[in-house]
């Protein structure tokens, strides 16, 4: 969003000196314009913020024109790659299965410390296990460009909260894989995503979305009755609460996009891989 240029210039000095170059570096303007980047790099300015979703989307479409990119990295502006060997890790990993789809870095602070949330698993406690997962984290991860073609890229209507989740349940149901690769860091500042004003109201619409969008019609009131209690339980916020429940009843009366539900032995997958689609 053309805040953060020292550290976009940083991200993009830490993927230049990478061991294994990209084969192309995008970067979009989210409703800014951008100027001074390394020469290279490939611009895209768009006239209005089209969230989170949006604008992967555009860097997506944008890589996939070239024709020359089997493997998409994102990386978040105010992140940095610490280590010069990520890239020829991600390679060779998709090198080593063709059916694997994404890729979870571990996010860690300036410290290098793992906060709970930025573990793709309900058994957060140990952020170096890696391994088979049902989500991945956004402000790094890899995805493969025929497993986007297959799922239709990421929700745009979501524009931020829970597309990774969307997208993750997607190709678990298309039977690509996710891993979570602790050894793959992306450097990022301690943060609450709560710092965002739209947060509350995004997450809960976002969370109804997901359910009418995916989940077969017995498991969605479900899971919608044990996010209502677990936001209750843990939100100490009265503005906070307000705002979720004001977006849970804006997701319940608007459509996110169209209902496809997933196979119940997609369910029963995600299941088996720690994760039931319930929480």
């Amino acid at each position: 969003m053309g805040d953060r240029m020292p550290e976009l210039l940083a991200l993009l000095a830490s993927v230049a000196k990478q061991d294994e170059a990209a084969a192309r570096v995008v970067v979009v303007g989210n409703g800014t314009a951008l100027s001074g980047l390394p020469e290279g790099v490939t611009v895209v300015e768009l006239e209005e913020n089209l969230g989170v979703s949006g604008g992967r989307n555009v860097a997506w479409r944008r890589l996939r024109d070239f024709g020359d990119v089997d493997v998409l990295v994102d990386l978040d502006d105010d992140g940095l790659l610490i280590e010069a060997d990520v890239f020829r890790r991600i390679a060779d990993l998709y090198g080593a299965d063709r059916r694997l789809g994404i890729v979870s870095f571990r996010i860690a602070d300036e410290t290098g410390t793992t906060q709970r949330r930025h573990v793709p698993r309900l058994r957060a406690g140990d952020p170096m296990r890696g391994g088979p997962v049902t989500t991945f984290l956004g402000g790094g991860h890899a995805l493969s460009m025929p497993m986007l073609e297959e799922t239709g890229g990421w929700p745009d209507t979501f524009f931020f909260t829970h597309e990774e989740t969307d997208l993750a349940w997607r190709a678990v149901d298309h039977g690509w894989d996710i891993l979570y690769e602790p050894q793959l860091v992306l450097q990022h500042p301690k943060t609450s995503p709560a710092r965002h004003a739209v947060y509350y109201r995004m997450t809960a619409r976002n969370r109804v979305w997901l359910a009418k969008r995916h989940l077969p019609a017995p498991l969605v009131p479900v899971y919608l009755g044990v996010w209502v209690a677990l936001t209750v339980a843990r939100t100490r916020s009265a503005a906070g609460l307000s705002g979720w429940f004001a977006g849970f009843a804006e997701g319940i009366r608007t459509s996110g996009g169209p209902r496809r539900p997933m196979r119940w032995r997609t369910v029963w997958r995600l299941t088996r891989l720690g994760r039931p689609p319930v929480i």
